[in-house]
């Protein structure tokens, strides 16, 4: 499902510890309360034992793979995985200290100017419920306003859409409609 969104009202700014089929629907994003930046702060998320990362070092891709299929992702070639993240514009993603594993994780690509794209919004199973999925989110959409883009779309299935509307996407109120290539499978002889 494709999301559409358009940024009305920045964000204050980023601060991080670091540590080393149904047919495509459109929504905006609208950002609602700088008041309280993040619904998890990152002291908080660090007492909890969460450590946030914006770059791929560091990140085992396997244990990522094992994220991926855990919420119904397709098995991905790591080395591909690898590829696409070395052509990413903007990620995050949550390592849990006690097991060095990584446990939610979103990305986002783009031309760096005008539009972004966020994909493969993941949090593992036995960590959802608590908050991770939020402040990966709040965090990434916070880079790319950051970085002035106005245009923020992403894919999701349908039946997490719920998840995004309190983060501020909702339907475009232009009513434009996403399309997906899809290519036919070549006939064996």
């Amino acid at each position: 499902m494709l999301l559409r969104g358009t940024i009305s009202a920045p964000l204050p700014s980023l601060r991080l510890t670091s540590a080393a089929a149904t047919p495509p629907q459109n929504v905006a994003v609208s950002w609602h309360s700088p008041t309280n930046k993040y619904s998890i702060s990152d002291q908080d998320l660090d007492s909890r034992g969460f450590l946030l990362h914006r770059t791929i070092a560091d990140l085992n891709l396997d244990h990522l793979n094992k994220v991926f299929v855990a919420v119904g992702f397709p098995k991905r070639d790591p080395e591909k995985i690898r590829i696409a993240l070395e052509h990413t514009d903007s990620l995050l993603w949550m390592e849990y200290a006690k097991t060095k594993r990584p446990v939610a994780f979103a990305r986002a690509t783009g031309d760096g100017v005008f539009n972004a794209i966020i994909w493969d919004v993941v949090v593992d199973p036995s960590f959802q419920g608590i908050g991770l999925g939020r402040a990966v989110m709040e965090r990434l959409v916070e880079e790319l306003v950051d970085k002035g883009i106005g245009n923020i779309a992403l894919y999701s299935e349908p039946r997490v859409l719920g998840f995004y509307r309190p983060l501020g996407f909702v339907a475009d109120p232009d009513g434009i409609r996403g399309m997906v290539y899809s290519r036919k499978p070549k006939k064996q002889k």
